[in-house]
């Protein structure tokens, strides 16, 4: 598709018709109303592919569960809960880009043509045939130094110019001006040609590369990538991860073997309110610090966070969802000595240590967000929400034994067994920061990083193109020089414009101004 146009008269079809079969084949595919065509049912498979919940998209197991059965039976035959694997886009996809092709093509040689070979001679019954055009006379010593200031009018109005000279024949003419039919005669004239925007003429090319590369892109990163959840909980190493695949209603997992490790160091919640829940209305980013262990290329610690997914060897990590459970990654504990003296305050990361002047280590071991003993006397948490917050800790006095400590944020009596005085000191859960037990990452493999392609380069790059095309235009202007006069030159000027019609006729004004003359003067014929 090119936004040269296409003119189709009587006789074209008629030969057309006469061509051989395969012929007329290629010129069927390499049209543009075939590719619009094409692109307009592009839209409509998006179009469903919107409208229809996909069955790779969160929440489509609800969405298939309140269709109904006649509805299950057509979307799903038709392939519409996964459009964009489906062997029909695919298909479409192909013929688009290769209409594209073949369009580009056929059609670049004349694009090009205007690049490469202006023109620059023009008889003055063309010049008057222009959208705009205007006649008027400039005083000059000689025909170099009319030309000279016609050209730099050109320059200051922001178009190229060169002038040169042809020759051309006519009919010669009689004393009253009269056409002598018989008899020709070979003219020299002096023409000015200036023109801006050239490259305006290639502006559909660009886009149809920048189209291709988009197409491209999206179809080696469907073909060739997948998607995969992995769950990560501060601590753990998963050298796993697990590929989903979708069958309708059905979302199943299996295991898949990574060429590396991937090792959990931190996780963080931001909040809007640090006293609120750790919902997602609530919720600034999520951030999950990874530590990689590859054979081959060593160690890598990387973040992932809500808007700022990481890239490793075709692998991308974006956050996902969490596991809503309530916990704490930094707690900080405030101990009051069991025999009187000033209260000591710890603070202790998740799955970290701390300790006492007096050489007494702490291990954080558990957060419980909603504290209660369960069977066998266990502690456990009623729900994820932060009803009853404690931490369990494990303490190992100077060359004593380890005990369990359990530190509440809510103040205990000490004849609760509890809440009783421990390992010298009386323990209190002072403070902390919210965080859910684990994230999930999704993972999107792209061994070919097509998706980046797509997305940047063809995206973007698509986006520049259409402003480059829409928002410029190729402007040219000839100016045609005949002596009329001892120091007169007749000066016939006119020009046009492949786009922006109104802007260029304001500047083409704006020349003939310059030059000390206006578009209504003599000779402006309509």
């Amino acid at each position: 598709m090119s936004a040269v146009e296409e003119t189709l008269s009587p006789n074209t079809v008629s030969e057309n018709k006469q061509l051989p079969l395969l012929d007329r084949f290629m010129n069927f595919i390499s049209s543009v109303r075939f590719g619009v065509s094409l692109l307009c049912v592009l839209v409509v498979f998006s179009m469903i592919g919107m409208l229809i919940v996909q069955q790779n998209v969160e929440g489509f197991d609800a969405y298939y569960a309140g269709l109904t059965p006649a509805e299950k039976v057509v979307f799903g035959s038709l392939g519409f809960f996964d459009i964009y694997h489906g062997w029909y886009f695919s298909l479409t996809l192909l013929i688009v880009s290769l209409n594209i092709v073949l369009a580009s093509i056929e059609r670049f040689p004349s694009a090009w043509a205007y690049i490469k070979n202006p023109k620059l001679t023009a008889t003055e019954a063309w010049l008057k045939n222009q959208p705009n055009r205007a006649t008027f006379e400039i005083a000059a010593l000689d025909k170099e130094e009319a030309a000279r200031a016609i050209s730099d009018a050109f320059v200051k109005n922001g178009y190229s110019a060169r002038a040169s000279d042809f020759e051309y024949t006519e009919y010669a003419r009689d004393d009253a001006g009269n056409k002598r039919f018989s008899e020709m005669v070979s003219k020299a004239r002096t023409l000015v040609f200036g023109e801006k925007g050239r490259f305006n003429r290639l502006g559909a090319y660009v886009v149809h590369v920048f189209l291709l590369t988009l197409f491209l892109g999206h179809f080696v990163a469907l073909r060739t990538g997948f998607d995969a959840d992995v769950r990560m909980t501060p601590g753990e190493t998963s050298n796993q991860i697990q590929l989903i695949e979708f069958n309708l209603d059905k979302k199943e997992k299996f295991n898949v073997q990574l060429p590396f490790s991937i090792t959990c160091t931190d996780i963080q919640q931001r909040l809007i309110d640090p006293q609120g829940n750790i919902e997602i209305t609530n919720t600034l980013d999520w951030r999950t610090q990874i530590k990689i262990d590859d054979p081959e290329y060593g160690v890598t610690v990387a973040d992932v966070s809500l808007n700022s997914p990481y890239s490793y060897r075709g692998y991308r990590f974006f956050q996902a969802q969490t596991v809503p459970l309530g916990n704490a990654r930094v707690i900080n504990l405030e101990l009051t000595p069991q025999n009187g003296g000033q209260p000591v305050n710890v603070e202790i990361p998740r799955q970290g240590t701390g300790s006492l002047p007096d050489g007494t280590t702490i291990e954080y071991e558990e957060f419980l967000p909603d504290f209660a003993f369960g069977e066998g006397g266990k502690p456990d948490t009623r729900s994820g929400e932060y009803n009853n917050p404690a931490a369990v800790l494990n303490v190992t006095p100077p060359g004593g034994q380890r005990t369990r400590v359990y530190a509440f944020a809510a103040k205990l009596a000490d004849n609760i067994p509890v809440g009783a005085p421990k390992v010298g000191y009386k323990w209190r859960l002072a403070s902390f920061e919210k965080s859910p037990y684990a994230h999930i990452l999704s993972i999107k493999y792209d061994p070919y990083d097509a998706a980046f392609i797509a997305w940047y380069i063809g995206g973007f790059g698509l986006l520049g193109a259409l402003a480059f095309v829409f928002f410029s235009s190729h402007r040219r202007v000839w100016a045609l020089l005949e002596q009329s006069g001892t120091g007169l030159y007749t000066v016939t000027i006119g020009g046009h414009a492949n786009r922006n019609h109104l802007g260029f006729e304001e500047k083409f004004k704006k020349i003939v101004a310059d030059l000390g003359a206006t578009v209504e003067t003599k000779g402006d014929e309509e």
